[in-house]
């Protein structure tokens, strides 16, 4: 049976895609090791999969208050501790991940945890490399995963990619020293998130849907979108008996939520209430890790600790999230109009891709968000007909996709193609020399 590693770190949305594409590839009959930090172990073990700890959890480090003060107001102050504190992450999954790779067949990991391109090299096993938003260069947009404008022009947009080059730099010093250290490789002379050491390209599947953003054609071929890989949900959640009974007191609510970073929550709890008042409809809010304070709400307003949002979104007339990746496809998959709140990262990107679809308002970065502005788009959300048809029209190509499955032959094919680079130099040198005896 060949054996597949899956490598992530980060919060449930970096996770959830991940535990999709292990299931499906459990159910062809591989055997399947999937490494997360600590806080996912139960969420893994529930699916029946076998899981590996990666280090301590990521919820406990997002809620520091010096990565909160970086998100809301100086990343120039507070990032250079933030990054100093994420090589120590890295490190420590590093480790763990190379117990865990042992004798597998192929690793599969995302730019979080590239380290495992070193990995592979040393077992001699390919590694494929995975990402929930468009992260390589092309001169049709900038890089997602920073707040830029929407186009700076050709060049500009190619330039823009030198950023995450810049990051990924800080991030090599770590795996350069575990190289050496741990796999008895010579440092990484070339090659980044999408190469191996050699410069070769590196297969990379983008889980995600042409159809919200499509494939620029200036990608190299190795980079392939395969469409969203969508967790088929086993928890059997179902509305509470309070539940049923705000749901069934008027018309469908719309839901508000901010996602697993848990910034501001007084000030996020004061918005939602003044701009719920204002709108004069109904809503049901998520807590996430502490985005909104569920007491002292008013009757139109129901918290929920916890759901599954391809089963919550069913009982909502529209969404406002933060625009992270699981969460706007479990949205769009269900044809619902949305409105992003974005904080960091790609949640803009996605904010904007949903506006230019026609299936939500032009998004409002959550530090800049007011009562006023959130109860206008609270009021455009849940009346505008012209949103409505284009998720509606959305959701209908959404579900025609198996993202999984696209997935699933690329890695079978590379893994059948894959030639360790000690027999490649092997064939190089065998075929120069029959050149060599050919002209002689």
């Amino acid at each position: 049976m060949k054996r597949i590693a899956l490598v992530t770190i980060g919060t449930q949305g970096d996770v959830q895609p991940y535990l999709a594409l292990a299931m499906a590839l459990q159910e062809r009959g591989y055997g399947v090791v999937l490494g997360a930090t600590e806080e996912f172990e139960d969420l893994v073990g529930g699916y029946g999969l076998e899981f590996h700890s990666l280090g301590p959890s990521i919820q406990s480090f997002l809620k520091e208050s010096r990565f909160e003060n970086a998100m809301s107001t100086s990343m120039l102050i507070n990032g250079p501790s933030l990054l100093k504190q994420g090589q120590q992450i890295v490190d420590t999954a590093a480790r763990s991940a190379w117990h865990m790779c042992q004798g597998a067949d192929a690793i599969i990991v995302n730019m979080n945890t590239s380290f495992g391109i070193d990995i592979a090299e040393a077992l001699k096993i390919p590694a494929i490399m995975t990402a929930l938003q468009p992260l390589n260069s092309t001169s049709e947009f900038p890089l997602s995963m920073y707040y830029v404008a929407d186009d700076l022009g050709p060049t500009l947009n190619k330039l823009s990619y030198t950023a995450a080059t810049m990051q990924q730099a800080y991030w090599n010093l770590p795996r350069n020293r575990l190289r050496r250290e741990l796999m008895g490789l010579e440092a990484r002379n070339m090659g980044g998130v999408f190469t191996n050491t050699d410069g070769s390209h590196l297969t990379t599947l983008y889980a995600y849907s042409t159809a919200v953003s499509p494939r620029p054609r200036d990608w190299p071929k190795t980079a392939l979108v395969t469409g969203y890989w969508n967790l088929r949900d086993r928890s059997g959640w179902e509305p509470t008996p309070e539940f049923e009974a705000f749901l069934s007191a008027g018309e469908a609510p719309v839901y508000i939520g901010f996602g697993s970073m848990p910034f501001g929550a007084e000030r996020n709890t004061r918005i939602l209430k003044e701009a719920v008042a204002l709108w004069g409809g109904r809503a049901v809010v998520a807590r996430g890790w502490g985005g909104i304070d569920p007491r002292d709400l008013p009757d139109t307003i129901f918290p929920i600790e916890k759901a599954p949002h391809d089963r919550l979104f069913r009982y909502v007339s529209a969404v406002v999230h933060h625009g992270g990746a699981g969460t706007t496809s479990a949205g769009l998959h269900l044809g619902r109009p949305t409105f992003v709140v974005p904080q960091a990262m790609d949640q803009p990107y996605w904010g904007r891709r949903v506006y230019e679809l026609g299936c939500g308002p032009k998004p409002i970065r959550l530090r800049k968000l007011t009562a006023e502005t959130l109860a206008q788009s609270l009021a455009d959300l849940s009346s505008n007909e012209t949103y409505r048809r284009g998720a509606a029209q959305l959701a209908e190509k959404l579900r025609s996709e198996d993202g999984t499955d696209k997935a699933i032959k690329v890695i079978e094919r590379v893994m059948a193609n894959f030639v360790p680079k000690a027999a490649k130099a092997e064939r190089k040198s065998k075929a120069k020399k029959l050149s060599l005896k050919k002209a002689v």
